[in-house]
């Protein structure tokens, strides 16, 4: 009894440490990647934005996504999106250009971009062919398959849009 009394100490320690599991090794660091296939996605939206093609447009979208712009109620969800930009696109003079100036990526799951944008559209009210220069943010989120889809889409003017001349 006295050795159990003596040892019992030194075996419970030694039954902790035998049961402790060594922490598990660091993912791989992948945010270099990450922000390459960013910045790469929205140079393919441009070129989805100058075909026109809605389905490719939204498919940037993670179906929750939220686009937030001036003057327009918030569109939440991919259909409520595609019904908010139908119209837009489908404008005969809608043209849209991103220059991506940066993009952070965290260690988790979680990323932004921002830069500039020119619109150039028909103004639905003076039915005039308007360009508008302005910045953008957009957050990001890795989905389950791995690819980045947008969760947050919010601009704004730097003035308000000027006619083409």
């Amino acid at each position: 009894m006295s050795s159990i009394l003596k040892f019992g100490p030194l075996l419970l320690v030694a039954f902790q440490i035998g049961c402790t599991q060594a922490p598990a090794p660091a993912p791989p660091d992948t945010r270099a990647a990450d922000e390459k296939t960013i910045k790469d996605g929205e140079a393919q939206w441009v070129k989805d934005f100058a075909a026109k093609d809605m389905d490719k447009i939204v498919a940037h979208y993670a179906d929750n996504a939220s686009v937030l712009m001036p003057d327009v109620p918030m569109m939440t969800g991919k259909e409520a999106i595609r019904a908010g930009l139908k119209d837009v696109v489908a404008d005969p003079k809608f043209s849209l250009d991103l220059a991506t100036a940066k993009v952070e990526v965290s260690t988790g799951d979680l990323a932004y971009s921002q830069g500039t944008y020119t619109f150039t559209g028909t103004d639905p009210k003076t039915k005039k062919v308007m360009t508008e220069k302005g910045k953008y943010v957009e957050v990001y989120k890795k989905q389950p398959d791995g690819s980045w889809k947008i969760v947050e889409d919010i601009n704004n003017a730097d003035a308000p849009a000027t006619p083409v001349k």
